[in-house]
């Protein structure tokens, strides 16, 4: 059900003016900053019609990209979701059916961009926030070149992840003489036509991609543990409910939460189809690539489970072999976008990611007025997720404005 304001036909590319600081500035215009803007929109209607104290918050949110969609306009054709589309939807509007059991990338930046525009929230595009500093007891925002984009007295910072691919230090990468791309750059099975190709990964963007591209290349799938697929029943539903249960049970210094043995890999219709084809069998990722392929060590993957002999046939195979690859496909994930952030935040924890506060998971610990949204459970249980942000986008934008009433 739809709860917002009238839909517009253009997004508005307007906004505050920035002579004056901003209550909230919003830097991403992605799934988490359209949600965090939605919140913020209604506090502001609510004022409008006098269900809230004033004044309404003047916010905006600044993107690098010049077209809609955070980082779904980049990823590749056949990427599917977990969920049907009316499960995989942002607060106070839900995705319209694509006609398909799992919606694809296109449809999902159709839908972001109609919200944008139906809230009419203020997106400035093309606007990259380089950094974020203190000046005057505000938030100063600034581009490239060090100009000044806006002052406000809160940051949201919603950037996600997906300009910050991730790809392991694993020997002789430097020798090896093919193509190697990470999955980002990945835009269907048509160049790999052929190939031989390594596809590096166990998590849903490996398995995704690799039986996108069987029947067209010769693909080798290596993992770094044997890959688990979850029943296929299981979909973003009821990950995200495990994914609450999870936090509840840490919060309650419980161990064993029910659920939490599933498996790894969601078996969206593509990847159940290679399954049960028999075309996913895995290998353990290689010891090493060489000039023009991989080689597995005789023990290679046994320390991270992998079986020997008849347990595991294809890691058998492998094992103490060099193999031929022409293209490498690196699908080992992505670091948060918070390079941003790095002259206020502290020194990170052990786990590399920065303090949260106890009492809101998105508040920074360490630089009040600071919230971080979308990342991945770190700073809430699958608020990475179309259907997992809203809850926390509302509670931020609860926090900010207790916060502004507090300091007038």
């Amino acid at each position: 059900m739809d709860t917002g304001s009238a839909p517009r036909t253009e997004p508005s590319a307007d906004g505050p003016a920035l002579d004056e600081p901003l209550d909230v500035a919003v830097v991403g215009a992605g799934q988490s900053g359209l949600a965090c803007g939605y919140f913020l929109r209604r506090w502001a209607q609510d004022v409008e019609r006098g269900r809230s104290p004033g004044p309404a918050p003047r916010f905006a949110l600044f993107d690098a990209s010049s077209e809609p969609g955070g980082s779904w306009p980049r990823h590749w054709p056949s990427l599917r979701l977990f969920s049907p589309a009316e499960h995989s939807s942002l607060p106070g509007r839900r995705m319209p059916g694509s006609g398909e059991d799992n919606p694809d990338a296109a449809h999902v930046v159709d839908y972001l961009a109609d919200y944008e525009s139906r809230y009419d929230l203020p997106v400035r595009r093309g606007v990259r926030v380089a950094s974020v500093s203190r000046q005057d007891g505000r938030f100063a925002l600034r581009d490239d070149d060090g100009r000044l984009l806006a002052l406000s007295r809160t940051v949201v910072s919603a950037t996600g992840s997906y300009t910050r691919p991730f790809v392991p230090a694993l020997p002789g990468t430097a020798d090896f003489t093919g193509r190697q791309r990470h999955s980002s750059a990945y835009t269907g099975p048509q160049e790999y036509a052929g190939r031989r190709v390594l596809v590096v990964g166990g998590g849903n963007s490996g398995a995704q991609i690799a039986a996108d591209l069987h029947g067209t290349a010769a693909v080798t799938w290596a993992t770094q543990r044997p890959p688990r697929f979850m029943p296929d029943d299981v979909d973003g539903r009821v990950l995200f409910r495990l994914a609450s249960a999870r936090v509840l049970g840490r919060q309650l210094e419980q161990v064993g939460t029910p659920g939490e043995d599933l498996g790894d890999i969601v078996a969206v219709p593509a990847v159940r189809a290679a399954r049960d084809a028999g075309t996913m069998d895995a290998v353990p990722v290689p010891s090493r690539l060489t000039a023009h392929g991989a080689a597995w060590d005789t023990d290679a993957g046994r320390r991270h489970g992998w079986p020997s002999g008849a347990g595991a046939p294809a890691a058998a195979a492998v094992r103490g072999t060099e193999q031929r690859f022409d293209d490498v496909l690196w699908c080992t994930g992505f670091r948060p976008e918070l390079r941003h952030l790095r002259g206020l935040l502290q020194e990170p924890t052990r786990s590399g990611r920065p303090r949260m506060h106890e009492h809101l998971r998105t508040a920074s610990a360490d630089v009040d007025g600071l919230y971080l949204l979308g990342y991945g459970d770190w700073c809430g249980p699958a608020s990475a997720t179309l259907t997992g942000v809203g809850v926390f986008a509302r509670a931020t934008v609860a926090d900010i404005q207790k916060t502004l009433h507090r300091g007038g």
